[in-house]
């Protein structure tokens, strides 16, 4: 319940301040890739979308991706207001796609993948 509660609330904060077509870069400064199994990895796109250009990967474990911003996914208005069926229904129309930039590569990502980073491998994420 509590790691629902924290990937909410990081959720929420990478779409608040989040426009239509722009990407802004708030919410945490470094994100981590969650729930990619660990024979797969998430892709880099050229735009937000599936079938967007793929300019790379990350592989399932990553630490320490830069957040460049995210746009879609559902507010928190309807994130308080609708039924959690709706909320699925929502975010499946308008998903989360977060501009990231990891090791050298700068491009889009699913949203739905990522939570906050707090440290890479050799300690805590650095600017």
């Amino acid at each position: 319940m509590r790691r629902s509660i924290q990937a909410w609330l990081v959720g929420a904060s990478l779409l608040l301040g989040a426009a239509a077509g722009l990407a802004t870069a708030d919410g945490p400064d470094f994100l981590a890739v969650r729930d990619v199994a660990v024979t797969d990895v998430l892709n880099i796109r050229a735009q937000p979308g599936a079938q967007a250009r793929r300019l790379g990967s990350i592989p399932h474990n990553a630490q320490c991706i830069r957040n460049l911003g995210c746009q879609g996914g559902i507010s928190l208005q309807e994130f308080t207001s609708l039924t959690p069926e709706q909320q699925r229904l929502r975010a499946r129309a308008n998903p989360r796609w977060c501009k990231v930039q990891y090791q050298g590569v700068t491009g889009w990502v699913a949203g739905r993948y990522l939570g906050e980073s707090s440290e890479g491998s050799g300690g805590p994420c650095t600017r």
